[in-house]
């Protein structure tokens, strides 16, 4: 597999037109429509409401997406890839702390990414609603739109696992086209009121936040966030087309985007008196201002925008979570690579769960109107704990003034949007809130389950292999025990100082001694570096006792077969091991013999008879365990499906603590020397 050129090139913008901004490119047709509802009404939208909200529109996209996350953010690759998990990797070694932003910030990015299809793909069909399209009249009736959305979002989710490459090279076209569409649109509807332009001052941004035109005071910012929830997802995928794509798309984007909503705004200046929306409860100006002629293309387009969005949200939504994994951050899920590049990956558990997500929020809130007043909510709490990290790196980077003033400045900023979002909590942005709850919970099991377990096993269960090299060399020779297998593997870390897991030995020398020509002990290695692969190997002055320490990085594949028959081979050819000439073989030449794997599972046992561990430690641990016995099995993780593996099922602690309190009363019958 190979990874996805991330070069300069205009073949690279277009691509990352398509990959990059589906979600902020789609704003247009849902936020100016929030808006006029936050008002009450279209009569209500008055000129000075309409240009304080185009100029806080205009400076959020300047201040958040702009200079928050394309000139700061994007600073912070962790070899060129992006997003919450691998600016954590950047920062995590200065404080340990730094993790619970990070898992508070992935886990509401993760569920608020189940909204942005519920809600693009609505809002691009509603207006489909009374449609003439040939021969077929639309009705007016919203069930139809559900029909058509989910068909949509239906298609989308299924056709993942199939991968995406070819439909992906047209994503950048098509939002090309989008672009110019809604820049251009926009640009004509501008005309029709100039006055509009006042918008780019920040003055009447400020000044319509205490107007009482508006309604809602300070909460109209929540509506307004909506056109930057796309910033996020633009940082995180600026490992797929490199940064110096986004830096030379950006100010096209933004240039168009704001076309859209000037002109927007200069149709509500222009008709929000007119009688022919007097009575109509919801007018989206995006589709108002398109001429009649042009109504259908716009749907079309918009629509195929919309799915460009959700597809860009789910195939986020995948690497998220695989980064979150090779960081240890959540349990192990089955990564399939469907098509040729390292970067186009599937988790169908992932998938599966957004979709049924997805459709229960699209057959829930019925309408985008609906959708809206939910939206957003968490993706705020994201943005704030990215600014904590991003705050921490800018101190590693020697900016300690800059830091400060960032930090002040955006933690002030983006509480003003969590706070003025908060109010969506009541309408719906409590689905998200828990969503975001229950992914929090389930990661902090996770590591700090990991955490908590590590440390008894380190005080308790860990016996050093140096101390077995002679019986296992002894047993390697001893033609008395049938041989069984010539290469016997053991996947579990062997760490520096050559501790272990003391279930390794024993199930070794203690159960039937488990007779091999070549004993390895691989240890794989998550690397905070994306790409990285590397081995080291240690014969700890054996010729058939080998130490494999693999480095992988949090994107690499996990399918250690491919890697082990390199290394054999490599160690043959430097006289390291011994030549494993099979006496019986269809491929001529053939120098490695057979390989059987032993994966160790940890089992329940009962926690609670461990009473010198705390009850949070039991509740971790026991989580933890839970967690690894319903998701992907280690054979199915290092890709191993196919080999000769054999699982065995040890105990978390196969050595328990004593029990201090346990009293011998009296021994019958003992006989004398």
């Amino acid at each position: 597999m190979i990874r996805k050129t991330s070069s300069f090139s205009k073949l690279g913008m277009l691509i990352t037109l398509g990959i990059v901004y589906g979600d902020i490119g789609t704003s247009p047709l849902y936020v100016m429509n929030a808006i006029i509802n936050d008002a009450g009404s279209l009569k209500e939208a008055v000129p000075e409401y309409i240009v304080g909200s185009i100029s806080l529109i205009f400076w959020t996209l300047m201040l958040i997406t702009t200079i928050k996350y394309v000139l700061v953010a994007m600073k912070a690759d962790n070899n060129r890839e992006g997003g919450i998990f691998a600016l954590f990797a950047l920062v995590k070694s200065s404080k340990k702390w730094l993790i619970i932003p990070a898992l508070i910030g992935g886990s509401a990015l993760l569920a608020d990414g189940t909204l942005t299809p519920a809600v693009t793909v609505t809002s691009a069909m509603e207006d489909i609603k009374g449609q003439k399209l040939g021969g077929f009249n639309f009705s007016n009736d919203q069930a139809i739109i559900l029909i058509i959305v989910t068909v949509i979002l239906l298609t989308i989710f299924v056709i993942q696992k199939f991968g995406t490459e070819k439909i992906g090279r047209s994503f950048g076209p098509i939002m090309l086209v989008w672009f110019s569409f809604i820049g251009i649109i926009g640009l004509k509807s501008l005309f029709s009121n100039l006055s509009i332009l006042k918008a780019i001052s920040p003055i009447y941004a400020i000044n319509v936040l205490f107007s009482p035109v508006n309604h809602v005071g300070i909460f109209i910012l929540g509506s307004v966030f909506l056109s930057t929830t796309g910033a996020e997802a633009l940082y995180s995928d600026m490992g797929q087309v490199g940064k110096q794509n986004i830096y030379a798309t950006w100010p096209f984007v933004y240039s168009m985007l704001m076309l859209n909503y000037l002109g927007q705004g200069a149709w509500v200046m222009t008709n929000y008196r007119s009688n022919k929306f007097i009575g109509i409860n919801s007018v989206n100006p995006f589709y108002e201002m398109i001429p009649n002629d042009l109504k259908l293309f716009a749907i079309i387009i918009a629509t195929l925008a919309a799915i460009i969005a959700s597809q860009a949200l789910i195939t986020g939504s995948y690497t998220l979570v695989q980064e979150a994994i090779g960081l240890k951050i959540l349990p192990r899920l089955k990564v399939k690579f469907p098509g040729k590049l390292m970067s186009q990956l599937y988790i169908g558990t992932v998938n599966w769960i957004l979709c049924l997500i997805t459709l229960g929020i699209v057959w829930g809130f019925k309408t985008s109107e609906h959708m809206e007043a939910a939206y957003g909510l968490a993706i705020t709490i994201t943005m704030l704990m990215t600014t904590i990290l991003l705050h921490q790196f800018l101190i590693m980077k020697n900016h300690r003034h800059l830091a400060s003033i960032f930090l002040i400045f955006f933690v002030t900023l983006e509480s003003l949007f969590l706070i003025s979002s908060l109010v969506k909590f009541v309408h719906g942005g409590y689905i998200t809130v828990i969503i975001t709850t229950l992914i929090l919970m389930i990661m902090i099991i996770w590591y700090f389950g990991n955490k908590r377990r590590d440390a008894y096993m380190n005080e308790s269960e860990n016996v050093s292999l140096l101390d077995f090299i002679p019986q296992l060399e002894k047993l390697s020779n001893d033609d008395s025990i049938p041989m069984y297998a010539t290469n016997l593997v053991y996947m579990h870390n062997i760490h520096s100082d050559y501790s272990m897991k003391r279930s390794i030995i024993y199930s070794i020398l203690d159960q039937d001694p488990k007779r091999a020509k070549v004993y390895w002990f691989i240890s794989v290695n998550q690397t905070d570096v994306p790409y990285e692969c590397n081995y080291s190997v240690d014969m700890m002055h054996t010729r058939n006792v080998v130490n494999v320490q693999l480095n992988l990085g949090f994107k690499k594949s996990q399918h250690v077969n491919i890697y082990i028959r390199q290394i054999i081979n490599s160690l043959m050819n430097d006289g390291a091991i011994d030549r494993q000439d099979p006496k019986y073989s269809m491929l001529p030449n053939r120098h490695v013999g057979s390989f059987k794997f032993i994966i160790q599972n940890q089992q329940f046992q009962d926690l609670g008879a461990q009473e010198y561990m705390r009850s949070l430690d039991r509740f971790l641990i026991g989580g933890r365990l839970l967690l690894q016995n319903i998701t992907i099995s280690p054979s199915l993780w290092f890709g191993l499906e196919f080999s000769d593996v054999v699982e065995e099922k040890v105990p978390l602690f196969l050595g328990s603590h004593e029990d201090p309190y346990l009293v011998l009363n009296n021994i019958k019958n003992k006989t004398k020397k």
